[in-house]
């Protein structure tokens, strides 16, 4: 590891929300917060290269909400955990930055509604913060990664120290592949 781009401290595993082949030859990982406006701007272009690059590459989320400047952003973290666990964390997870702009309590409930999500048990697991512990693992993750804003991006463990255009992070991505 060196200091000028850190490297992933928590190996991709089994409590990751991963979409792509475990096999493929790039795996990127997200450490993201969803009441962010630099995290809503990446989604669209996070998502436009996975349609491109298609079974090359592996995405990971991980959570990182920056609570101090994000009110919402444990609580949707949180959501989209809930989510996951009746099997829909990346529907959750789409549209959470899909409607960013009116994030809050109520809309994440709609959301779950929209996503025929058992509501009783999603407001049980957000009420009695079920996730809590997840959010915070995810968290110390990052940290522990050298994060400290979101969105921060590895590419195959390296840290993407780039801003987040399109063409930069598709051309690093695709060098990562050979």
């Amino acid at each position: 590891m060196n200091d000028e781009s850190p490297s992933l401290a928590v190996p991709v595993n089994a409590q990751d929300h991963i979409q792509g082949l475990e096999s493929a030859p790039v795996t990127l990982v997200e450490y993201g917060d969803y009441e962010c406006p630099h995290c809503g701007a990446a989604y669209p272009i996070i998502k436009a290269i996975q349609k491109k690059l298609g079974p090359k590459l592996r995405f990971v989320f991980r959570n990182f909400p920056l609570t101090s400047m994000h009110p919402f952003a444990e609580l949707a973290a949180e959501a989209a955990e809930a989510a996951g666990t009746q099997g829909k964390f990346w529907e959750m997870h789409d549209a959470i930055y899909e409607n960013q702009e009116s994030l809050g309590e109520e809309m994440l409930e709609e959301l779950a509604q929209k996503l025929e999500l058992d509501i009783n048990r999603f407001n049980s697991d957000i009420k009695n913060r079920k996730f809590k512990e997840h959010v915070k693992k995810d968290f110390i993750g990052g940290a522990k990664s050298g994060v400290n804003g979101t969105p921060s991006l590895f590419i195959n463990g390296e840290r993407f120290d780039q801003n987040i255009d399109g063409q930069l992070l598709l051309d690093a991505l695709s060098s990562a592949v050979v």
